[in-house]
This record gives structure tokens, C-alpha cells and sequence, in this order.
């Protein structure tokens, strides 16, 4: 292995300035001991454990918004040294972020030492996924090292929605794309407890326990909740069962089945379908509101329906909000399991620099899920875009396609390169309209903005801060189609609405915008 390159920063980072995101600083602030540094490495490597060269590492400095960076070798490693470990006269410790860049690569950290972690990060409204350090140790931190992913490599997999039905050619059930459930979904563990098979989760039998409530008392009542209430008699204590965060409760809904819309056969109790059931899941947006999900038949709830007089900017319904405060909800606790067939996603919340946890075990502060990685879209320069979570093909060209959902379906069977900005080498019959599962999986919900705005490179509320473009026009207020068909009414569809990426049905008469994945 050829000799590792150190990196020396400057002696001037003892000289640091108050803490602002990505911004500029305030005043200058003096280390309160004698500068001791310390020394990051590890190496880049794709999932097959290939090393990869010329990654920049780039080791960013809280303390005072600079930025030092270097480059993987040969053998894919890389030395930072002279990371300073002192504490300041204001109190602040010494907080470095870590990331790795490379055209054509995401990446995902991993952490050798007890003093870091892995979490996500606001640089000006870009989250990177980073191995953190604050503050970083008087030792030496190796093994800070990166996956690297390729376009087609994925983090996790998508499970079927559950159609059993097709309405049309190419819908949902006519191609079924993703891991297929268990032939015995859910088992009824005779304590309490349901353990869904799918994802490894662990669920209260008893869907109707609680009374509706608002959301902090929900919450609440999640991490009080043991052995003894509810039925339990499985020995828990409180602080492991929790209130299910946005993907979790969703990954319950069965979107063949109305009324509930839960899986034949199901060993729950008392599923409740005349209320919504909360998630622990804040809407950044509008942080007053955490989402939430009706089980009648798989609805998301965002808004009152007296919030607008106009439906396509209105996702509430007569009888159901969202409101932390105003709003009563229900509760249905989970705890986590042993590893089921698949990983749900985690959200993208989260509680760090640029983010914020509104409740003791929140979404946002637990952050569980298959994580991020960093970039997770690839633009693979031929009007396509590589997710590195899912391992998803996207048409890079989010508007080209606006018709009914028969229509719509009907124009995706048939794109090929030479439409809608593809030079791909695609034919037609290669690309289908996403199901509910794969465009649920776009979402990213730590902007305090509309999502569609950031998949279009917008990286704070106002313009004035951009960077790379992930799809080109996405509608920001619109319905997206998916090619799962609403259970409860088949004259209607479930789409996304850009903004804040809930599902909602649609008549499939209504015209609507569509993507292509494959």
C-alpha cells in the first residue's frame, strides 16, 4: 500500500468563529487549553470492498465555517491530520463534519470510534449525510470510512404495495415491482404484540387503545407504554415501544383492502377508521403539523379541509387535520424487532444543525430507517437519475408528462429514447409509472420548503440559494400519479402531491403529472 498522504490544516484553526451552518460567523473565540490535535482517516470502497481513488474527503470545521479537503489514494485511503480538539472561551467544543464526493458515487459513512457519529447536515440548506465529531477526541479517529455507491447499487429494497388487482397495462399489479411479502405477513406473538414479517416491526395488537389525543400526549403515551397497559404482557418497559414515524405506519397500509386497509387475515384489534393515526413524523414546512394517516383506506392527512377553498393546495378532508396542537388523533405504538425481509426508509428528519426534534423520541431525533446517502441522486448526463437508496432509474424530466391516469400510463409504457429528454438508449416498453411505494421513496422530508422545489435545487426557502439540479421542472403544487389504484374507490388513484410528498386519491379522470422510473 503506497504511503498515506497527511494533510496538515493551518495553525489559524485555532482561531475560530461562532457557530452559523454553512454561513459566516460571529465573533472570534479563543481555545480555553492548548491546541492538541488529532488525526481522521479510513478509506473509500465500493459494496464489493474495491477501492476507490480520487474521492475528495472534505472535513468541514463547525467552529468556524472553513473547509480543509484531500483525496483518496490508489488504494482508496485518505489522512486529515491536525484536527483541533481544544475547547473554547464560549463554551463550544470542537465539532467537525466529514463527507466524500466523487462524480458518479454516492457515499455513506461509517465511524470506527465511539466519538463519532453518523447523522445528516445542513450546509446552506444542502443536507449531506456526515460522520460527525463534536466534540472530535485528543486521539487519533481511523476507520472513518465511506461506502460507495454506483448507480444501480441501492441501500435498501421496496416492498409491493399489495395490489391484487389491474386496471390497466403497466398499472401496479400488472408488473409488481418490489420484494413480495411473506406468505404469512403478520404473527401474533400472544402477549400483546403483532410482529409484521415484512419489516422486522413489532406492533401493539391492540389498535385502539388510546383515545384520540394530540400529538405531544400521544407521544407521550408511546414512550410510557409497558407491559401491563394496553394488553401487554410481553415484559417491556417504557421507553421501547414509541409512536411509528411517517414510513413505518405507511409500510402497515395494504392498498388492496379498505375499511381496514390492512391485510386479510390481520391479528390486530380495534383498527380505528373513522380517525387518523399520528406519526412522529414533524412537516417541516409547516412545523405546527405532524403527518398522519387514515386506515378507512390508506389516506394521508395534511390540513383541514377548511384550510383552502382550493382542492389542489388543500390536502385535508371534512373531518381530519393535522395540527399538533388542535387536532385529535389517534396512537399505534411499535417497537422494534429482529431484521424483517426489508428496511423501511427513514424519512429524513432529523435533529441536527438545520433540523429539529419536537418531542422526546421523535421521528426526527431517533432516525431510524435505512438512511441517506451523499449525493443520493446520480445524473447519469442522458436524461435519467440514479437513486442510490432504492437503486431506482428516474426520467430526469418531471414535467413532460401530464394526462389521466389511463393516459398517463399508456404514454410511460411507451416512452423511449428521443422523448422527454432521453438519450438513454431506452425502447418503449422499459419504463413504467411508479407505484405508490417507489414514489413515496423520493421523499425527503427535512426541507422547511416544498420537496419538489429542493429536487429542483432549490436549497433554502427563498431562491437565492441553488445548487445541482436533481430533476428538471418538478411541479412544485401538483399531483404526481402513482399506478396503485384506490381500494376503496377504483375510479380514483393515489398520487403525491409534490409539496409535501403525502399520498392522496385522485379521480383518474382528473389530469395529472407523471414520472417514469424503471
Amino acid at each position: 500500500m503506497e504511503r498515506i498522504k497527511y494533510l496538515m490544516m493551518l495553525a489559524g484553526l485555532g482561531f475560530l468563529g461562532a457557530c452559523g451552518g454553512g454561513g459566516g460567523g460571529g465573533g472570534m473565540t479563543i481555545p480555553a487549553t492548548a491546541v492538541v490535535t488529532s488525526k481522521a482517516s479510513g478509506m473509500v470502497a465500493d459494496k464489493q470492498g474495491v477501492p476507490i481513488a480520487g474521492v475528495t474527503i472534505s472535513v468541514f470545521h463547525h467552529n468556524n465555517n472553513t473547509t480543509v479537503t484531500t483525496t483518496t489514494d490508489a488504494n482508496g485511503v485518505y489522512a486529515v491530520a491536525g484536527l483541533d480538539t481544544g475547547n473554547y472561551t464560549d463554551g463550544a467544543s470542537s465539532d467537525y463534519e466529514i463527507y466524500a464526493e466523487k462524480a458518479g458515487f454516492g457515499f455513506y459513512p461509517s465511524v470506527g470510534d465511539a466519538a463519532g457519529t453518523i447523522t445528516k447536515f445542513d450546509f446552506n440548506g444542502l443536507y449531506r449525510t456526515v460522520a460527525r465529531f463534536n466534540p472530535v477526541p485528543s486521539r487519533d479517529v481511523p476507520n472513518t470510512s465511506f461506502t460507495a455507491y454506483r448507480p444501480g447499487d441501492k441501500v435498501a429494497n421496496l416492498p409491493r404495495t399489495g395490489q391484487t388487482t389491474s386496471y390497466a397495462s403497466g398499472d401496479d399489479f400488472s408488473v409488481q415491482k418490489g420484494v413480495a411479502w411473506p406468505g404469512q405477513r403478520f404473527t401474533d406473538n400472544a402477549n400483546g404484540s403483532v410482529t409484521d414479517q415484512l419489516t422486522g416491526l413489532v406492533w401493539l395488537k391492540n389498535a385502539g387503545c388510546y383515545n384520540p389525543a394530540d400529538w405531544a400526549t400521544a407521544l407521550a403515551s408511546a414512550n410510557q407504554l409497558a407491559s401491563g397497559a394496553c394488553g401487554l404482557t410481553d415484559g417491556s418497559t417504557a421507553g421501547q415501544w414509541r409512536m411509528p414515524n411517517a414510513n413505518e405506519l405507511e409500510s402497515l397500509v395494504d392498498v388492496s383492502r379498505a375499511n381496514p386497509a390492512i391485510s386479510s387475515g390481520h391479528p390486530f384489534t380495534n383498527v380505528n377508521v373513522t380517525e387518523a393515526y399520528w406519526t412522529s413524523t414533524t412537516y417541516m414546512a409547516l412545523k405546527a403539523n405532524a403527518m398522519a394517516i387514515r386506515f378507512s383506506d390508506g389516506r394521508w392527512i395534511n390540513g383541514s379541509a377548511s384550510a383552502s377553498s382550493t382542492p389542489l393546495l388543500d390536502a385535508g378532508v371534512a373531518g381530519f387535520d393535522n395540527n399538533k396542537t388542535t387536532s385529535a388523533n389517534v396512537l399505534w405504538a411499535v417497537k422494534s424487532g429482529a431484521g424483517g425481509v426489508i428496511q423501511t426508509l427513514a424519512t429524513g428528519v432529523y435533529s441536527g444543525q438545520g433540523g429539529g426534534s419536537f418531542g422526546a423520541r421523535d421521528d426526527a431525533s431517533l432516525q431510524l430507517g435505512a438512511p441517506a446517502t451523499y449525493p443520493r441522486f446520480i445524473d447519469k448526463g442522458d436524461g435519467t437519475v440514479a437513486d442510490t437508496m432504492t437503486g431506482l432509474t428516474w426520467l430526469k424530466q418531471a414535467d413532460c408528462i401530464k394526462q389521466t391516469w389511463s393516459s398517463a400510463i399508456a404514454t410511460v409504457n411507451g416512452l423511449a429514447s428521443g422523448q422527454c429528454g432521453l438519450t438513454d438508449g431506452s425502447s418503449a416498453g422499459q419504463w413504467r409509472m411508479p407505484n405508490r411505494n417507489e414514489m413515496l421513496s423520493l421523499s425527503d422530508r427535512a426541507p422547511t420548503f416544498p420537496q419538489a422545489s429542493y429536487l429542483n435545487g432549490q436549497y433554502q426557502a427563498s431562491t437565492a440559494v441553488t445548487g445541482p439540479v436533481i430533476f428538471k421542472n418538478f411541479i412544485v403544487f401538483d399531483y404526481y400519479w402513482t399506478s396503485t389504484t384506490d381500494a376503496a374507490d377504483t375510479t380514483q388513484a393515489w398520487a403525491v402531491y409534490s409539496c409535501d410528498f403525502g399520498v392522496y386519491n385522485n379521480l383518474k379522470t382528473s389530469t395529472r403529472y407523471a414520472l417514469a422510473v424503471r
